[in-house]
């Protein structure tokens, strides 16, 4: 057995396709098919039904499970190697929301690449709940985002404290007020994030809590979609105060306070307990870390 069957293995599980596997391999199909038949005549098992589209059998599945983790831990080591040279390097997936992308992520990454060029960077936008997720599954090695719950399986540490706040048009009705109490919500059209983001599970807990039932007229799944509607004055919002500091300052949004939305929510980075933290991972935890708090929202 060797490194490029397993590699092989793992492409045939994504494509369902020998062909499909030597075209992103460049190997020749019956190159492929070799490489797989000597696996299986090794271990004594057929890993692929060859009918189309092609899939993995049960004793496939296992075996995909170990190779995915075998090429883990020799992509671990070789890092490990190349750390010994003491050159910050290698490649981080970072995993965040599209508000904080938009939000800190720009001056971040400027000031880190500028420092360490030989590190790149991939960016992943999904909702605060799925960064943690991806993080345990190893495809995030660091997660930015809203710090809800302790899990023994990461490590987290808060960079800044946000909050959540009703945003309207300046020429919606309730424009006219500074402060608003829940209540007044009861039969005000209202844009929500989708219910699998923090700000939305948090909205919807404080509405229960005050016998509230919103007038939900749309869902969207980023807060810069929501925005966008707020601007066109089809309904008010409840979302974070930092993602619309650029509106307020043009004064396309405006934002009314809500006591009863008065609680601090700590935004942080995120990692895997336990996983080794290459040269690259390890420079940006501590210049992330490092920054002061108000770093991270400072008018643009």
């Amino acid at each position: 057995m060797n490194l490029s069957q397993l590699e092989t293995l793992i492409t045939i599980s994504k494509t369902m396709s020998f062909r499909k596997a030597g075209e992103l391999l460049n190997l020749t199909q019956p190159a492929v098919s070799a490489q797989i038949k000597s696996l299986e005549d090794e271990f004594k098992t057929v890993l692929i039904d060859r009918n189309q589209p092609v899939t993995l059998t049960d004793s496939g599945k296992v075996f995909l499970e170990h190779a995915e983790n075998i090429l883990r831990v020799v992509e671990d080591m070789k890092q490990k190697l190349s750390d010994l040279n003491q050159i910050p390097q290698g490649h981080i997936v970072l995993g965040t929301t599209t508000s904080i992308a938009i939000q800190i992520l720009p001056r971040i990454l400027s000031y880190f690449q500028d420092q360490y060029p030989l590190i790149k960077t991939s960016i992943l936008s999904m909702s605060s709940s799925q960064v943690a997720a991806h993080i345990e599954t190893g495809n995030v090695d660091i997660g930015i985002g809203y710090l809800t719950e302790n899990n023994p399986n990461l490590i987290t540490s808060v960079l800044y404290y946000d909050t959540f706040e009703l945003v309207v048009n300046p020429e919606h009705p309730l424009a006219q007020y500074q402060t608003v109490t829940i209540d007044m919500l009861e039969n005000v059209p209202l844009i929500m994030l989708s219910p699998d983001t923090v700000g939305r599970r948090f909205a919807d807990e404080v509405f229960r809590e005050h016998g509230v039932q919103p007038h939900i007229v749309m869902e969207l799944s980023s807060s810069e979609e929501v925005k966008r509607m707020v601007e066109l004055d089809l309904g008010a919002a409840i979302i974070s105060k930092l993602s619309v500091s650029a509106e307020l300052k043009r004064g396309s949004i405006k934002m009314v306070h809500i006591k009863e939305l008065e609680t601090a929510h700590p935004v942080g980075v995120i990692y895997r307990s336990g996983r080794y933290l290459n040269s690259a991972m390890q420079q940006f935890l501590n210049d992330l870390k490092g920054m002061p708090e108000d770093q991270f929202y400072a008018s643009e």
